[in-house]
């Protein structure tokens, strides 16, 4: 590709889609009061309601928008999912009842589905032995979008609830005008394949993946990497709060470190780690840092010393591109999209269950009548998770794959 604009114009449509997320949390409180006249209780209800629709939205269209882009090509999506993500953040800024917030959370999570294709796009213009280092150019404007969204949404907030949507369409217009003069389509026609309904879903896309040799174990590994990464976001707050007293603008700056810390890893040491070690090794030794790292959290017990840990921590982010550009190395070049789709339908999953599942084992281990005052226990399940991906990766890549060896 002769010029850089068509991959500056993917990653910011990543980073708008991360700030997405964070720039709408700090005023959601106070835009469901007043939408919905409710109390904070009712708030934080309804606020429960519109994450997890997001979230089922995202895990729902992803292998359809993933298959989309595999039969009408990537600029095509792209355009189009900037264009109604505009459009959904007007309806956000405009709606009056909550079930016009719900159904702008319903548009927003099929919008957010682009990462698919954002990656199926990279993939068809990397060549193999660049793809898990573009793949981390995807992850590390998602972690500076993660980190500059609650900052800007708390700034924009000052000038009202509505402040934020207003700038998030603001800028997913001008991504659209952006990408409708520069963006190429990299999808070759004879790459195309027929639209399948019966393959365009979270199952039908799974199950067809899952049929290419080795592919299935490896999304296993990526499942279990996925769930045991979210203990961070899931809990942090409550633990450090728990465990050090930690303030909330204590506890926003070491969310702002961890995403610094994952953009910079995923942008440039990944280029370092698998030029050394390569894709496979690069999998496997980055799931014992991460379960190690894991453990530590367990039981750390000082909070200045947590803080130095989590950059450490933010280091195991080499597993998801290095695993990712094995993955998409395995695909045949027609199945690029689908395979995208499946694995943000299991990043979908993961924002789900994980959060359920970590929280629940934190209100275990920090109750009154709890076994042993733990707060990091929900730590231990995330290590043993980790683990787990361990030994399903270390069986997967025992057969011979086209990953390059360092």
């Amino acid at each position: 590709m002769k010029s850089n604009l068509p991959i500056t114009f993917i990653l910011i449509t990543v980073v708008i889609d991360a700030m997405g997320i964070g720039l709408i949390l700090p005023v959601m409180p106070d835009l469901i009061r007043d939408v919905g006249q409710t109390d904070i209780s009712g708030a934080a209800l309804w606020g429960g309601i519109l994450s997890a629709t997001f979230a089922l939205m995202q895990f729902l269209f992803s292998p359809t928008i993933g298959a989309l882009s595999d039969r009408f090509g990537r600029r095509s999506v792209l355009l189009t999912s900037n264009g109604v993500m505009a459009l959904d953040y007007v309806i956000m800024a405009l709606a009056g009842t909550m079930w016009l917030l719900l159904l702008g959370r319903v548009i927003g999570g099929i919008t957010a589905a682009t990462q698919a294709t954002a990656s199926a796009f990279m993939a068809d213009i990397s060549p193999r032995e660049k793809k898990a280092q573009n793949f981390g150019l995807i992850g590390a404007a998602f972690g500076v979008g993660f980190v500059l969204g609650p900052v800007i949404g708390g700034l924009l907030a000052e000038l009202g609830p509505r402040a934020p949507f207003w700038a998030a369409g603001a800028l997913a217009a001008a991504n659209f005008l952006f990408g409708y003069l520069i963006l190429p389509e990299t999808l070759k026609p004879e790459n195309r394949r027929p639209f399948d309904l019966s393959r365009a879903n979270p199952v039908g896309g799974l199950e067809a993946i899952a049929k290419l040799p080795g592919l299935g174990a490896l999304l296993a590994v990526y499942f279990f990497y996925q769930v045991a990464n979210m203990v961070y976001p899931a809990i942090w707050a409550y633990y450090t709060a728990a465990n050090f007293n930690w303030s909330p603008g204590m506890i926003g700056a070491s969310l702002a470190i961890y995403g610094i810390s994952i953009a910079v890893t995923q942008a440039v040491l990944i280029r370092w780690v698998i030029a050394r070690l390569g894709e496979r090794r690069t999998v496997v030794w980055g799931l014992v840092y991460n379960a190690g790292t894991l453990c530590m959290m367990a039981f750390i017990s000082n909070g200045w010393l947590l803080l130095a840990l989590t950059p450490m921590a933010a280091f195991g982010a080499v597993v998801a591109p290095a695993l990712q550009g094995i993955m998409s190395g395995e695909a045949p070049d027609n199945q690029q999209g689908e395979l995208q789709g499946v694995m943000s339908s299991i990043n979908a999953l993961g924002m789900i269950f994980a959060p359920l599942m970590f929280t629940k084992v934190f209100s275990i281990f920090t109750a009154s009548d709890a076994p042993i005052f733990l707060p990091g226990a929900a730590y231990l399940l995330a290590m043993a998770l980790m683990l787990t991906a361990w030994v399903t990766v270390a069986s997967a890549l025992r057969r011979p794959t086209t990953a390059d060896a360092p």
